[in-house]
């Protein structure tokens, strides 16, 4: 499946510099919401023609976001090449991201679902209110972890509960428990993939090779540099981010050993993330029909993959 959807109708032909843009944007993309959504609504029997419409409109909106963020963030790279406001300039890269989350909901309304239409749509404030409020936290040294629990489960939790969410919704499944159950499952996933991308800027399992210790430099503690920091004085959260290279980011901890030592508790508390998790599965396969059932062996793994990073 192409996750980008090529129309004349999404990306009109009159616009070729919104097309070079698209065409950067999501080249090289994983695509994994898309994959998620996908296997999600095949599992539940949806036909090929609304697993499509669902999965393009996840990586219209998660990639709406990258234009956004990289812009506020002022980012220079998006998946090792040049971010788009570095290339094409910032007014356009915000068309470019309004306009996907316009076609969002033009698409979206046209298939006729307006339980679809509103969850969406709420999706898409919570996104927003999200990068305000971590916004709000550069430059807070008194940050904790439950501040920054607030912010992921609105900024990067909310794809992964509509990706849960939304193939049910198009199958006219509305039952409160089934997606109470759903939204609990995507705010851990949630939770859980951005404290693995957090550990990624101290080295961490980094397979990708991403820049290190760049939300320090950007004045930020995201999850794991908070949860390191929680028992340390105002001086020493002060001093931390003034910290050029992984070994004086050691030395503001007391050492190497105690670095280890941190990123072992971290990894012990979101194991239980995952047990709860896991459980919510078990639970979720209650609420299936038997044909559906192929879905639990689908999510049962996802936590390796999003938090130990485990590509098997």
């Amino acid at each position: 499946m192409s996750i980008k959807i090529y129309s004349s109708s999404d990306f009109p032909s009159y616009l070729p510099k919104l097309n070079e843009l698209y065409d950067d944007l999501f080249n090289g993309g994983k695509g994994f919401r898309a994959k998620m959504v996908s296997h999600v609504s095949s599992s539940l029997g949806l036909e090929s023609k609304v697993i499509e419409l669902l999965a393009q409109t996840v990586e219209f909106i998660h990639n709406a976001s990258l234009l956004h963020d990289d812009l506020i963030d002022q980012s220079i790279l998006r998946r090792g090449k040049p971010a788009a406001w570095t290339k094409y300039g910032s007014d356009y890269a915000v068309l470019a991201g309004d306009y996907l989350l316009a076609r969002v909901m033009v698409n979206l309304s046209s298939f006729g679902n307006i339980e679809l239409v509103h969850y969406t749509a709420l999706v898409i404030s919570d996104l927003l209110e999200g990068e305000w409020l971590q916004d709000s936290l550069v430059g807070d040294h008194n940050v904790s972890l439950g501040d920054l629990d607030r912010v992921h489960n609105l900024k990067t939790a909310s794809l992964f509960k509509w990706c849960l969410r939304a193939p049910f919704y198009a199958m006219n499944e509305k039952k409160d428990t089934l997606h109470f159950k759903l939204e609990e499952m995507g705010t851990l996933l949630g939770q859980l993939f951005q404290r693995s991308d957090d550990l990624l800027d101290f080295n961490v399992r980094n397979h990708e090779n991403k820049a290190l210790l760049g939300d320090l430099r950007s004045g930020y503690f995201n999850s794991f540099a908070s949860f390191c920091l929680e028992d340390q004085t105002e001086d020493i959260r002060k001093k931390t981010k003034t910290c050029q290279n992984l070994e004086s980011f050691y030395n503001t901890l007391g050492g190497e050993v105690t670095f280890f030592e941190k990123l072992k508790r971290f990894d012990l508390e979101n194991d239980k993330l995952i047990a709860l998790y896991e459980h919510h599965v078990q639970d979720l396969n209650n609420n299936l029909k038997d044909h559906q059932k192929e879905l639990i062996h689908f999510l049962l793994p996802i936590t390796k993959k999003l938090y130990w990073r485990n590509s098997n």
